[in-house]
């Protein structure tokens, strides 16, 4: 996914956000609907998240240096997780708040038309931006099932807009139902719940964000088909023995870092060691254009071996 469509899912978010946001606290205050105001609160984080994504993406656009040689593409991993902490410290921690405090001291509402014709604009506004973020998500995803392709994403700035829209649409339609009861009833207590629905809601989105957010933070590997296309690669080239091992790490949605290890011929001469290296660098960059660097170490599968079986009886510091 490039970074113009991931900006384009963003802007959608950011713009239908806060117009939402601005709408729903007024309609709060005029009715005192504390479901409202926790779908204000969750709305007003949403777009403050959007500012960090696009803040994320600008930081890991910088080109590489003397101190980050790599670049700086981890940045917007790094703020999605940020992004993920806020959603379950602020939206869901203070629409718990809300919706216990709403259900030990319950108020009645009033007016609630204005409800209903926020939420009702909220659905559409929310609508779209959910609309765009799926359909560039479509498109990323090729033919991979939704939850294989969030699994397998490295560009966070994308899945983490679909997990919000998708938890702002559900939130609304709690909201919705939370209101209508409370006024059917007379019993305040649902909007109270309601709040705290959205505040579950919150969590879990949260959650599922971080865990998949972690992996990407820490260092997480090229797809298996692109390692596996990879180490095919290598074990094509004629002057190598066989393949030791073939490590990747994703260093930002559009770089990946390859290091092969590999057991070259006997007899071969040095300027044929480099000739092959030079072919394998330039047909896999070829194949996998995130493929930005790759190195290439010539160890004999012996050696390599010896090496992995030390590295398992080091002792744990």
């Amino acid at each position: 996914m490039s970074a113009s469509s991931s900006k384009k899912v963003i802007f959608a978010a950011l713009a239908g956000n806060l117009l939402i946001a601005i709408t729903k606290f007024i309609a709060s205050a005029m009715t005192g609907s504390s479901a409202m105001l926790s779908e204000g609160i969750h709305s007003l984080v949403d777009t403050g998240n959007q500012f960090l994504l696009l803040y994320g993406l600008k930081r890991a656009s910088r080109p590489a240096d003397k101190y980050f040689p790599y670049g700086y593409g981890k940045e917007i991993y790094f703020w999605s997780f940020v992004v993920a902490i806020l959603i379950f410290a602020l939206g869901a921690g203070i629409s718990l708040y809300e919706g216990y405090h709403h259900i030990l001291h319950p108020s009645e509402m009033s007016n609630p038309i204005v409800n209903y014709i926020v939420l009702g604009l909220a659905i559409i506004f929310e609508g779209a931006s959910l609309f765009v973020a799926t359909k560039e998500f479509k498109a990323s995803k090729g033919k991979l099932g939704y939850f294989e392709a969030i699994s397998k994403g490295k560009d966070p700035s994308m899945f983490v807009v679909l997990f919000e829209d998708t938890a702002a649409m559900i939130g609304l339609f709690i909201a919705l139902i939370g209101i209508f009861l409370a006024q059917i009833t007379g019993n305040p207590i649902f909007d109270g719940i309601a709040s705290m629905a959205i505040g579950v809601v919150l969590s879990i989105t949260a959650l599922w964000m971080a865990i998949e957010t972690k992996g990407l933070l820490i260092g997480e590997s090229a797809t298996r088909s692109v390692v596996d296309s990879i180490h095919q690669m290598v074990d094509e080239i004629d002057e190598i023995e066989c393949v030791n091992e073939v490590l990747t790490m994703h260093m930002g949605p559009d770089y990946v870092l390859v290091n092969v290890s590999a057991d070259f011929k006997e007899g071969i001469t040095s300027n044929e060691v480099e000739d092959s290296i030079a072919v394998l660098d330039r047909n896999i960059k070829h194949q996998f254009p995130n493929v930005k660097r790759v190195f290439i170490e010539a160890e004999s599968k012996a050696h390599f071996a010896s090496q992995v079986e030390a590295m398992k009886g080091e002792p744990i510091h």
